[in-house]
Formats: C-alpha cells, sequence, structure tokens
C-alpha cells in the first residue's frame, strides 16, 4: 500500500508598481493538477484587486490555467493560491530491468506511443537539443545500464556538478548560459536535464510546482518558491519524477501544478499591462506538512 502525505501550499504574489495601471490582462498556472497520484481537496484563488473578468479552463497540455482582465485603475496586483493536497508515493513502482537504451522513443518498441507522449522528445524554446548537454548526459548513461538507475545517476550528477545559485541567471538564462557559469536554479537544472535527455531520444517533460521544504532533517533546495524537476517516460513504469536540483526521484515530497515542454509553458504568472513606469515584484510560498486535510 503506498504511503500518502497531506500539505496545504500558500502562493502569494505581489506586484508593485510606480504608476497606476488602467487595464491588464493575466494568465495563471496556479490551481494544481489532479491526477493518479495527487488529490486536490481545496484550492482557492484570491486576486486584489477584483477583477472584471476571470475564468478557469484547462490549456493544451490538460493543466488548470486562470484567465483573468483587471479593468479598474490599480497600483498593485495581489494574487493567493492556498491549496490543501494529497500526494501518493510512487517511487516503489519506479523499477524496470531495460537498459536505458530500450526507453527510447525512437526504438521500434515505442515507435506506436502516442502524441502526448512523443511530443515532448522535441526541442523547444527554453530547450533546445545543446551539444554539451546531450554529451553530459550519454557519459552518465552508460551503455546498457538500467534505465530507472541510469537516470537517477543523471539527476545525482547535476546535483553534484552544479551550483545552486539564487543570483546566477535570471529567467531568461539558456542551456548554455548553465554550462558555461556551473550554477543556477532549478529551472537552469530542469532545462539542461531535459535537454539531454531528449537529445537522447528520451520523452521528458518541464514539471512546475513546490517542494516540500524538509527532506526527513534534511533541507531541500527551493523550497519557499516555485519549483520545476523533470519528468521522464519509462515503458512500464509510466513518468520518472527526477529532481536534479536536490540530486533525488520526485515523489512525495513534490506537489504538482502544471507540466509542459518548459518554463513558457507553465509560468505561474504572466500578463500584459498597459504602463510606462517599472513595477516590483515580491514571491513568496509556504509548504506545510499535515497529518490530515482537516489540519489544514
Amino acid at each position: 500500500m503506498s504511503t500518502r502525505v497531506h500539505y496545504r501550499v500558500t502562493h502569494l504574489t505581489h506586484y508593485r508598481y510606480t504608476e497606476q495601471i488602467v487595464r491588464s490582462r493575466h494568465l495563471a498556472h496556479l490551481t494544481p493538477r489532479v491526477t493518479p497520484w495527487q488529490t486536490v481537496h481545496e484550492h482557492t484563488l484570491t486576486i486584489s484587486p477584483e477583477p472584471l473578468e476571470y475564468s478557469l479552463s484547462d490549456d493544451y497540455f490538460g493543466n488548470p490555467v486562470a484567465r483573468f482582465a483587471m479593468g479598474t485603475p490599480h497600483e498593485g496586483l495581489k494574487v493567493e493560491a492556498t491549496t490543501t493536497v494529497c500526494v501518493h508515493a510512487q517511487a516503489a513502482n519506479w523499477q524496470s530491468p531495460l537498459p536505458w537504451e530500450a526507453a527510447l522513443i525512437k526504438t521500434p518498441a515505442l515507435a506506436g506511443v502516442g502524441l502526448d507522449i512523443q511530443q515532448f522528445c522535441l526541442p523547444s524554446p527554453n530547450v533546445p537539443l545543446v551539444p554539451g548537454a546531450h554529451a553530459f548526459a550519454r557519459e552518465t548513461l552508460s551503455t546498457g545500464r538500467p534505465v530507472v538507475e541510469a537516470l537517477l545517476a543523471l539527476t545525482k550528477r547535476i546535483k553534484a556538478e552544479f551550483i545552486y545559485d539564487p543570483a546566477a541567471t535570471s529567467i531568461t538564462s539558456s542551456v548554455d548560459d548553465l554550462l558555461r557559469r556551473r550554477r543556477g536554479v532549478c529551472q537552469d537544472f530542469t532545462h539542461f536535464m531535459l535537454s539531454g535527455l531528449r537529445s537522447l531520444g528520451f520523452a521528458a517533460r518541464y514539471m512546475s510546482g513546490y517542494v516540500a521544504p524538509l527532506s526527513g532533517t534534511e533541507a531541500n533546495q527551493g523550497a519557499g518558491a516555485s519549483h520545476a524537476w523533470v519528468a521522464v517516460y519509462v515503458p512500464g513504469c509510466g513518468w520518472v519524477g527526477c529532481d536534479p536540483t536536490n540530486g533525488k526521484f520526485a515523489d512525495d515530497e513534490f506537489i504538482t501544478l502544471a507540466w509542459g515542454r518548459d518554463f513558457t509553458d507553465v509560468t505561474p504568472l504572466r500578463g500584459i499591462i498597459l504602463a510606462r513606469g517599472p513595477q516590483t515584484l515580491q514571491v513568496s510560498v509556504d509548504v506545510t506538512r499535515l497529518s490530515s486535510p482537516s489540519d489544514a
């Protein structure tokens, strides 16, 4: 019987503008997905000031996405997502005797998988197929190595050889930037791992969500903010979660918001505003482990 963990997540985004905004439109990936391993018990999205228009629907990848528009003058925008979820452990099922070469989508046995899997083999705007990422992944995945073991080894190697440094990169940094600087954050490590895996022929998707602050007595890097990790398609196992930021499987310490090809598909909050002046942004994320949903 799989274990399960309950969490309460509060994600607050606060924009302050130097001049009044008359109109704006926004898109938010802040509503967690319901998945076979994740149950959403409660979710609220509070927007201040109150939007003129609001709708919730699914995007191309099946992620819940909120769209809203502001129609009255305002000098700031607060968006607070509050969620209670239950996450079931999966790692015990991530076992396969297959060599990693047999998990590549280009192999004859997997030639008939659907577009929902095949599309994650391709390069995307933030994940080009970079030769340096390909060489790094191929060097780690020695010939014939069992696929899940090989994926975990790659995950751990990225953690060991790259430095977690929020000041080293920006939201626009590339895979080549990470290779050159050898330091970055979860988004950078995830894009790098995706580039290496896709260049080999794996189907691998960008996962967006949160990570619990503690793993036993050890702190998880990337807590206190939105987090990103990789999910790799493995025949017989499904999608195997790998977190290169913390060098381990992404299992029941991870709360899933959305997935796509890269960060641009699942940006937590973005929009267009009519203004000339600069703006400031403050984001805070709090993830609390609960004994049951009733503790929320």
